[in-house]
């Protein structure tokens, strides 16, 4: 590790994630009841074709960021599409309170367009306040992440409750307000999102290798973790048989959190002042969220105070693991991409999730032991975490070759 000397994190950093942290708990608080709605709201429709709206909703979320990403990198510019994108999802969550059909379709559309210019411009110049001290990109992108985690569990938490409880109207109507205010934040910044002073003396060809490199291992990583939360899952339904084990239910959902917040807060405060090499976090990453997975293959088949153990031991590698790849990513991206078309490029990074969780599900789908893509995925990060393994020594060499010449 190297000290980090005379780089801070500015104003406008806190003020970029804290829009974040308010969108994420607007949005994630709107998404938890919005299907209940369907279902038990005005429009009583059925649940198969509330799934079936909510799985169309999800996946055109996702395809509008790439049009929004377009729009702020080559159009309008990345702030205004921030500003633009919380406003049009703010009176999307207001149209959902219209009781009629034509009021779902018209608020989720505009949650679409809106999260589209909002998600992968607000990511974009959050990076791009960190060019001229990229050392401190790594403590920067986890800070932004802790605040998008704490954003979705307070989300969940009060809009969800109040929705529920009190009416959708009202869950709907402050998911809208939160999501107006999340723009605040971002017209009161007033640091100007620069290029970096000094030109990246990366050669292209190798900046391409590094973000690819980041790219598959968090594609890889998140593609085992969607498949990988059915058998955590499975665990926790054994767990919660077992009458040893006098635990809410509620309470086993809270425990990732719990481990998330200070292993988080641990990460922010090191990479703050000491700077290691983004693919030696990512190489941690990788080799954790192997062992997270492969721990659990290690259960015995009745259930045991064994089951408890392994299972923490396992969702404390997994935490680790997710700290050391999902801001990362972003990270190696903002360092090596040209700041003029940032947005776009980290619009586009779901698809090699998606592809990756489409073979390792075919996998599953060939055999009855449906944790069978969890084991093939587990093998294909061992494998890319010893290639990252020979990829940081061979760097390392070549730097040495180099300062001898």
């Amino acid at each position: 590790m190297v000290r980090i000397k005379n780089q801070r994190h500015s104003k406008a950093s806190f003020l970029y994630a804290l829009s974040r942290m308010m969108e994420r708990s607007a949005y994630y608080g709107l998404r938890s009841i919005v299907v209940l709605y369907m279902i038990d709201g005005f429009l009583k429709m059925e649940e198969t074709d509330a799934l079936s709206v909510y799985g169309w909703f999800s996946i055109s979320l996702l395809a509008s960021q790439i049009v929004g990403a377009l729009i702020g990198d080559l159009l309008i510019g990345n702030k205004s599409a921030i500003i633009i994108g919380a406003i049009t999802q703010a009176i999307g969550s207001f149209s959902l309170c219209i009781p009629s059909t034509m009021g779902l379709y018209l608020g989720l559309s505009l949650i679409i367009l809106g999260g589209g210019l909002y998600s992968p411009n607000l990511i974009s110049n959050f990076g791009k306040l960190y060019l001229t001290k990229t050392k401190l990109l790594d403590a920067g992108f986890t800070f932004f992440y802790f605040s998008v985690n704490l954003g979705v569990f307070l989300g969940v938490l009060i809009i969800g409750y109040i929705g529920e409880a009190y009416g959708w109207t009202l869950g709907f109507s402050l998911a809208g307000i939160v999501m107006l205010l999340s723009a605040v934040p971002i017209i009161l910044s007033k640091s100007k999102v620069t290029e970096p002073i000094t030109e990246n003396k990366t050669i292209i060809s190798q900046r391409i290798i590094n973000i690819s490199i980041a790219i598959v291992a968090a594609g890889l990583f998140w593609s085992v973790y969607e498949l990988g939360s059915i058998l955590i899952f499975d665990v926790q339904l054994m767990l919660r048989e077992f009458s040893s084990f006098d635990i809410p239910i509620a309470l086993w959902t809270s425990i990732a959190n719990a481990l998330f917040i200070p292993i988080s807060i641990t990460a922010i405060i090191i990479w703050t002042f000491f700077y290691s090499s983004q693919f030696v976090k990512l190489t941690i990453g990788l080799i954790t969220a192997a062992i997270s997975f492969s721990t659990l293959f290690f259960l015995p088949e009745t259930t045991s105070e064994l089951h408890l153990t392994l299972y923490l031991i396992s969702l404390l590698f997994l935490t680790i693991s997710e700290i050391h790849i999902a801001p990362i990513l972003y990270s190696v991206m903002t360092q090596f991409t040209n700041p003029k078309y940032l947005a776009i490029l980290i619009s586009l990074v779901f698809i090699p999730m998606r592809v990756f969780s489409i073979v390792l599900g075919v996998f599953n789908s060939s055999d009855n032991n449906t944790n069978i893509g969890v084991k093939v995925g587990v093998i294909a990060i061992t494998i890319t975490s010893i290639g990252l393994l020979f990829y940081i020594t061979w760097g390392k060499k070549n730097s040495l070759k180099q300062s001898a010449d």
